[in-house]
C-alpha cells in the first residue's frame, strides 16, 4: 500500500482536489480538537465545512473508499457535535462512494488520564442489562484499537457503506 499526503486547507478543496486520485482511499481526520458543548460554531465551521470539501473532492476524482470518523450516536450530550458528524455521514452516503464509518465516542489517549476513571462506571453498566447497549455504544476506547480498525478498513474497502460501531472497535 501507498500512501499520499496531500497537503492544503481542509476547508478550500480547490488547492488539492486535483491531487486526489481516482483509486485512492481517503481518509478524513480533520475536526476541531477537544471537543466541548461550547464549540458547536467551529463544528459547524471547521468539521461540517471540512467534510463537505472532503467528499465533493473524493467524489470529483471517483475515489472508491472514504473512511470517516464520526461518533456514537444518539447520546445524551455533545448534540451539536453528533448532529454535525450525522451530517457528514449523510453527505458520504448521499455520494454513492464507498465507505467506512466508524462511531467511537471518546479515545482514551496520551493525557487523557481523567477519563479511565470512568471505566469502572462502565464496567458497572455493562452489567445492568438496561444500560448495556448505552455502555457498549458510548465506550471509552483505546487509541491502539481506533488506529488498527482505522488501517483494517483502508485496507479492505466494503461494497457500499460500512458502519463500525465502537462494541466492533474495542474489539480489535
Amino acid at each position: 500500500m501507498v500512501a499520499f499526503i496531500i497537503k492544503g486547507s481542509a476547508l478550500d478543496p480547490a488547492g488539492w482536489m486535483g491531487q486526489v486520485a481516482p483509486a485512492d482511499t481517503f481518509v478524513h481526520l480533520v475536526g476541531t480538537p477537544h471537543p466541548n458543548p461550547a464549540k458547536a460554531a467551529q463544528f459547524r465551521a471547521v468539521d461540517l465545512a471540512s467534510i463537505r470539501a472532503a467528499v465533493q473532492a473524493a467524489t470529483s476524482a471517483s475515489v472508491r473508499h472514504f473512511v470517516y470518523v464520526s461518533v456514537a450516536h444518539p447520546a445524551p450530550v455533545m448534540l451539536a457535535f453528533i448532529e454535525v458528524r450525522k451530517q457528514g455521514e449523510a453527505l458520504i452516503k448521499a455520494s454513492g462512494i464507498g465507505a467506512t464509518i466508524l462511531r467511537p465516542w471518546y479515545i482514551l489517549g496520551p493525557g487523557h488520564r481523567w477519563a479511565h476513571l470512568l471505566q469502572p462506571l462502565y464496567a458497572m453498566a455493562r452489567l445492568i442489562p438496561s444500560m448495556r447497549a448505552s455502555a457498549e455504544r458510548l465506550a471509552l476506547l483505546p487509541r491502539q484499537a481506533v488506529i488498527d480498525t482505522l488501517v483494517r478498513s483502508v485496507e479492505s474497502p466494503p461494497d457500499g457503506v460500512r458502519v463500525i460501531e465502537a462494541r466492533e472497535i474495542q474489539r480489535s
